[in-house]
């Protein structure tokens, strides 16, 4: 319950960034009314001028709607396929694992999560979280994992996503 916790509360949390620019959200001076253009006229909304929930920004030429790199998101599901999935978020780039026992060893089990955080395809756009438990005396007890696992994963996905770019610009 604890782990489930901790699990969502990071979740939660990391949508709630900054990218240390100062928010300026529309406002209208309330003695100037000679000025017909209001806040209204420019489409304002949470995601900013001239955004959209489904197109993304009417000056890109991308319109996916998805806000991460398509090639990392590819294949860190494509990574992490042999796990069931908890959930996965093509807008907000997060995907969750539920736990998996690997077949060799049935008394410890893994849960991953995925966080891509970019929509270019770098290095630093993907971070891997991983969870171990093992079994003793019938419960599920939290277990320490190295960086380096975590580490791996990604260097995988980042492999698998240049796999892909490099098979798609063969092919255009």
């Amino acid at each position: 319950m604890i782990l489930f916790l901790a699990v969502t509360l990071t979740v939660g949390l990391s949508g709630c960034g900054s990218d240390k620019t100062e928010a300026k959200y529309p406002s209208v001076d309330r003695d100037d009314l000679s000025n017909p253009k209001d806040i209204r006229s420019e489409q304002a909304s949470i995601f900013g001028t001239g955004h959209h929930l489904f197109g993304g920004d009417k000056d890109k030429e991308d319109k996916s709607g998805i806000g991460v790199n398509g090639f990392l998101w590819r294949a860190s599901l494509d990574t992490v396929s042999f796990m069931p999935l908890a959930s996965a978020d093509p807008f907000g780039g997060v995907i969750l694992t539920d736990w998996y026992s690997p077949p060799e060893s049935p008394a410890e089990r893994y849960k991953l999560n995925v966080f891509i955080l970019d929509r270019q395809l770098r290095s630093d756009a993907v971070q891997v979280k991983v969870f171990k438990q093992t079994q003793k005396g019938g419960a599920w007890k939290d277990t320490a994992v190295s960086d380096d696992m975590g580490r791996k994963i990604e260097d995988s996905i980042l492999t698998r996503a240049r796999q892909m770019r490099v098979q798609q610009m063969g092919n255009g």
